[in-house]
């Protein structure tokens, strides 16, 4: 069997052992991997990918969806409001909503295309200068903002929490606000705390270097 695949059935097999109350995705981050290198997880029929630039998405990713409708793609990097529309052509899910700007695109985008994509809104939970997403106190208001006003399918929140040893209290921190509003889906947990995510009840995991390996 193939490392790569050997990898995410560890992983896999690790987050069944914690017997989540939900079913819980993992989102392979192929970014800066070329198909070739991922491709035999996708032969082995794994069908949800990460990525976080528009641009090596779409040369890597368009003409295989053409192809595979069962592939889920994420957005889970930055997204610039230039990159929004080509985004919205090609990717399933928006991982990183974080201003009324894209949420305006978005919505306009949907009305336009007459089809309709998964959005987690990103939160800035340890409210640092350097990292994107909604700060803790305007989540109500932007939620309702993009549900009420421009009608997204909001589906959960998302973080990248501080890199520091209070990771499992950022992580509950958000699953009650998730809780809270009613969501379904929480994104968060990456290949060195996935299993304290789950612990908290992520329902999607963005995992990389964990399944592919080391980044160039």
């Amino acid at each position: 069997m193939n490392t790569i695949v050997e990898s995410f059935n560890k992983i896999k097999l690790n987050i069944e052992k914690l017997k989540p109350k939900k079913e819980v995705k993992i989102i392979a981050i192929s970014k800066t991997f070329s198909l070739d290198y991922i491709r035999p997880l996708i032969d082995f029929g794994h069908d949800h990918f990460g990525e976080n630039k528009v641009q090596e998405a779409i040369s890597k990713w368009k003409n295989l969806k053409d192809k595979n409708s069962k592939i889920k793609l994420h957005m889970v990097g930055k997204l610039q409001s230039n990159k929004a529309k080509n985004a919205f052509e090609l990717f399933d899910y928006i991982h990183s909503l974080d201003n009324q700007k894209l949420a305006d695109i978005f919505s306009k985008c949907e009305t336009n295309y007459g089809k309709k994509i998964k959005y987690f809104i990103q939160v800035n939970i340890g409210n640092e200068l350097q990292k994107s997403g909604i700060p803790v106190n305007e989540i109500d208001a932007f939620y309702n903002y993009c549900l009420k006003e421009k009608n997204l399918n909001i589906i959960g929140l998302m973080i990248i929490p501080p890199n520091n040893l209070n990771t499992n209290k950022y992580f509950k921190s958000i699953f009650d606000m998730n809780k809270s509003l009613g969501l379904p889906e929480l994104s968060m947990g990456m290949s060195s705390d996935y299993e304290d995510a789950v612990r908290n009840n992520s329902t999607f995991v963005r995992i990389g270097s964990n399944i592919f390996g080391k980044r160039n």
